[in-house]
């Protein structure tokens, strides 16, 4: 009888484990611990650590709630800041000590990796085009009150929020997350 894949559990422990100690802080050693297998079953499913680091982002930026985007029953504008409210409890569940793995990853390894640079650019650009996406709803019902096209606006807004997300961290409090959403309100009806 063949063994059950631990794929998925190796994924899941990989991903609590570079949030939590980052990639460099994060030993192959780990990742099996935290899944409750043995240390070889990693090698048995990805090629090297940076392989299921690569798979951990490209799930982690499906995971950001994007579904919440795309849901017309809400009107853009309000949908647009339940995201972002969303996004920040998710950071005050670990009293902003994680921030965003997107940040995280991308001034830990973008000078030391090219594949993983290339998946948190690849990240942020699907979180930017979803978040662009609402903005183009929310100009077309005329609640936009800037001359910044929705491209741009949603290219600041997701910049700002790893701005903020960083200081929160570095400051263990929401305080420039509140920032952030002061300056959202004062692009919008």
């Amino acid at each position: 009888m063949p063994r059950p894949s631990v794929r998925e559990q190796l994924v899941d422990a990989a991903a609590e484990c570079f949030h939590e100690r980052g990639y460099n802080g994060t030993g192959i050693q780990d990742i099996a611990r935290t899944a409750g297998v043995p240390k070889g079953s990693v090698y048995n499913h990805f090629a090297s650590k940076e392989a299921l680091a690569a798979e951990v982002m490209d799930r982690y930026a499906v995971s950001r709630k994007l579904e919440m985007l795309r849901d017309k029953a809400v009107a853009p504008v309000p949908r647009l800041r339940a995201h972002f409210e969303y996004l920040a409890s998710d950071l005050k569940q670990f009293s902003f000590e994680r921030g965003c793995m997107f940040g995280n990853f991308g001034a830990e390894l973008s000078n030391h990796s090219d594949a993983m640079r290339g998946k948190v650019d690849s990240g942020l650009t699907l979180w930017t085009t979803a978040v662009t996406q609402v903005l183009e709803e929310a100009r077309a019902a005329g609640a936009l009150m800037t001359s910044l096209t929705p491209d741009q606006l949603g290219q600041f807004l997701v910049n700002a929020w790893e701005g903020a997300v960083l200081r929160a961290k570095v400051t263990r409090s929401r305080t420039p997350l509140d920032g952030f959403f002061v300056v959202f309100d004062s692009f919008v009806a």
